[in-house]
């Protein structure tokens, strides 16, 4: 049996979380939703300018990769 997408989306922010971390912010996974993942950014991630960045550029960029289902990343309040 494979995998969920959902699992292996946990799977794969488990993987940058530590360098999310190391900068005092995280992200915190939602749901995913056709091909949508919606996640929430905590810590100095919040209110952050570089936090667009940081989603689409790196978040969405390695989900992207690690997940072929996944479309884009959005940050939900």
């Amino acid at each position: 049996m494979t995998e969920s997408v959902e699992k292996r989306v946990r799977d794969a922010l488990d993987l940058i979380r530590p360098q999310l971390q190391a900068d005092g912010g995280d992200v915190q996974f939602v749901a995913f939703e056709n091909g949508v993942v919606k996640v929430k950014l905590q810590g100095h991630c919040v209110g952050c300018p570089m936090s667009t960045m940081t989603l689409k550029q790196g978040i969405e960029r390695f989900l992207k990769t690690e997940v072929p289902e996944v479309e884009t990343v959005e940050n939900v309040p």
